[in-house]
């Protein structure tokens, strides 16, 4: 089966070989694998040493952004999300639920927010104290521009918070340039193409040191993590970790930079990007994105506007051709979205080309294009593959 979502990922066997084992996480014999691990995470964000210090969760991308937000924003002060996806509507949730006070900014999920929109925004309000924006937004494929952002930003002399759960690892970012971002958080299933269970945080150590007592959540406290980490000595993790998707993790690290390390892997899933836009649009779909907005990791396409097009069994008649994409969405307009991250290559995303066409005609879908007049309507599920 080849999967196709935009995380958990399609894994090579060396990765998954390293979970079919028992380990104590807290054995001595495991201590150097750990310690190896926060050190490459923090090399591979471009953190320095002294100045950034990598803190791992147990969980997903949902838990270690709750725990940015509730870590670095103080209970009732403000922070400015970038609303253009269904991640940053989830992260206006977190923040609200954790007590701190949203200042959204609406736009639309089909392109990024400029560095004007955000400078704008933290010039007509001075009580805001951090933007929490979405790198990748997996509901349509757009990468915000962390660079630009983070610029205007740090000229604001704000703090930031980056949520590069689904980018990390394939679109660069650099934390040595760029001392306004207090944390930047992903996690171990997505362009590393580890397996599911961990979410790590890569922060300022004066930022995280200075958060002490704002989480309100000692399961969520990244200051707690790290004031752990420096009285266990090795950096242990606090409660009890997934040792074996960390063991995996460690095996997808090494594959990663076998590969060549970010850019490398950018490539890589820039062509399968390319090939699988370039494919719909061959079989008559419509893409969501214009391909100046398209981003590296997954390519959103509208549903067709047929009557025969059901999405269920679009994605039922595209698993009996081995190929697995998810089963709802999360744009603005009906879509389904296949992932081009994991590991998966240009051949493969062909084949999956050649399926979808065969999926499609099993349904009698004739009608392939979008309607040209999609209205938002209910998503099919709340859930999402985090």
């Amino acid at each position: 089966m080849l999967l196709l979502i935009p995380g958990p990922v399609q894994t090579r066997p060396e990765t998954r070989a390293a979970m079919a084992q028992d380990i104590a996480p807290w054995d001595n014999d495991f201590r150097p694998t750990y310690a190896s691990i926060r050190e490459r995470v923090r090399v591979l964000a471009g953190g320095v040493d002294g100045v950034h210090a990598t803190l791992p969760l147990q969980g997903c991308g949902h838990f270690i952004m709750e725990a940015a937000i509730r870590t670095f924003v103080p209970a009732g002060a403000k922070l400015l999300i970038p609303q253009n996806g269904a991640y940053a509507d989830r992260a206006v949730r977190l923040a609200t639920e954790a007590g701190r006070v949203v200042v959204a900014l609406p736009g639309p999920d089909t392109r990024s927010v400029t560095a004007a929109e955000i400078a704008a925004a933290l010039a007509a309000d001075p009580e805001i104290g951090h933007v929490a924006m979405i790198h990748n937004e997996t509901g349509s494929g757009i990468v915000n521009d962390a660079e630009a952002v983070g610029a205007a930003v740090r000229a604001a002399g704000r703090r930031l918070i980056l949520d590069s759960v689904s980018a990390f690892g394939a679109v660069p970012i650099d934390l040595s340039q760029h001392p306004e971002i207090d944390v930047l958080v992903f996690t171990s299933g997505k362009c590393l193409e580890g397996l599911p269970g961990i979410g790590f945080a890569v922060a300022r150590i004066d930022s995280v040191t200075a958060a002490a007592g704002n989480a309100g959540s000692w399961s969520f406290d990244l200051s707690d993590i790290h004031a752990h980490a420096l009285r266990a000595g090795w950096g242990s993790f606090r409660f009890t970790p997934p040792v074996q998707a960390l063991a995996a993790f460690s095996v997808a690290l090494d594959l990663h930079g076998k590969e060549g390390g970010q850019p490398a892997r950018l490539a890589r899933y820039r062509e399968n990007v390319r090939v699988m836009y370039e494919g719909m649009r061959a079989l008559g779909l419509t893409p969501y994105l214009d391909w100046a907005d398209q981003g590296p990791v997954i390519v959103t396409v509208h549903q067709p506007a047929d009557p025969a097009f059901e999405l269920q069994p679009f994605v039922d008649a595209l698993k009996r051709r081995g190929v697995l994409i998810s089963n709802f969405w999360n744009t603005q307009a009906p879509t389904f979205r296949v992932g081009c991250i994991g590991a998966v290559t240009p051949e493969d995303i062909r084949g999956a080309v050649a399926a979808i066409d065969g999926a499609l005609e099993e349904l009698g879908v004739t009608r392939r294009a979008a309607s040209g007049n999609e209205a938002p309507r209910q998503k099919t599920s709340a859930r999402d593959d985090d």
